[in-house]
């Protein structure tokens, strides 16, 4: 306990020393020193988190590898939707691992990089020296496919292609060559993401995301409102009928359920805060906010998963 305590306060201290140099760059990435996110967390998945069971022992055990004539990858690239669970898998890792997380937002730090080019040089500099001092990090560059993420307004046919991929090749080799940290990349556009990130000696295993319908989705729903239920500390739902309710739209990824789960507890927590006495969430509830789900969704032109509130 106190080895760890110790690796916590040093991978916090050195990224704040990093924080302080690049500030604004710095607002695109997160990290979390001490994750705690297990396989029981995370519905269904079973293929993909086969994969991640595999990498991990690049950190817990490596001569694993060795033992079998074989060496690890040097990063997997997880391909799904927005919503499947790709970052969740990411941060199991760094669980499984006992490292810190490090969420790169890459279609940010494009925009932050194009804001301050003239720090670039110093920026790949800073990172390769902070990589070099702190302890195990799983790093996750999240959206590899910058030009089409939703967080830049979708595809940026503005952008200065050549120029950005030299930055984050760069900065995903740097990241490689640094001993003992786990690398980690995801994209929700897989058809269009460019060959070079999954060149041998960067992302070389490439690991589909994909849930099982339904009984991933169901798996997933039972864990976030079972944990919505230990937040409360009182039961917030009747005996829902799970199967039922995803079934009604095979549309939304996992990430839009739990939201649509969220937005009846909000209309319960409403109804409570107007003075009523509000019953328990029952699977008529859910349908109903499953069909509003819907109806929101056709009245955009082009929809895509997260749209809804």
């Amino acid at each position: 306990m106190a080895d760890d305590r110790i690796r916590i306060e040093r991978t916090q201290n050195l990224w704040a020393s990093f924080e302080r140099k690049f500030e604004q760059i710095t607002k695109s990435m997160d990290l979390d020193p001490n994750p705690k996110v297990g396989f029981e967390q995370i519905g269904g998945l079973s293929a993909a988190k086969e994969e991640i069971q595999t990498y991990a022992c690049a950190a817990t055990d490596p001569a694993v590898y060795g033992r079998w004539g074989t060496y690890p990858p040097s990063g997997l690239l997880l391909i799904g939707q927005r919503g499947v669970g790709k970052r969740l898998l990411a941060k199991s890792l760094a669980t499984q691992t006992g490292s810190g997380f490090l969420c790169v937002n890459v279609p940010r730090l494009v925009l932050e990089i194009m804001h301050e080019p003239g720090k670039v040089g110093e920026l790949l500099s800073g990172w390769s020296q902070a990589l070099s001092e702190v302890s195990t990090v799983t790093i996750l560059f999240n959206e590899l496919e910058f030009s089409q993420a939703q967080e830049i307004g979708a595809r940026r046919p503005d952008l200065p292609i050549g120029p950005v991929m030299d930055f984050l090749l760069d900065l995903v080799d740097r990241t490689v060559a640094a001993e003992h940290h786990l690398v980690v990349g995801s994209t929700s556009h897989p058809n269009t993401l460019r060959q070079a990130f999954v060149q041998p000696g960067r992302f070389e295993r490439v690991v589909e995301v994909s849930a099982d319908y339904p009984g991933d989705l169901v798996e997933a729903l039972e864990i976030h409102s079972a944990n919505s239920e230990q937040r409360a500390g009182q039961p917030l739902f009747e005996d829902v009928d799970w199967k039922l309710v995803v079934e009604r739209y095979r549309e939304p990824v996992a990430g839009d359920w739990v939201r649509i789960m969220h937005a009846v507890l909000r209309r319960k927590a409403r109804s409570q805060a107007a003075g009523e006495e509000p019953s328990l969430v029952t699977t008529k509830d859910l349908l109903e906010e499953v069909d509003r789900y819907r109806r929101a969704n056709t009245q955009i032109l082009s929809p895509q998963a997260g749209n809804y509130v």
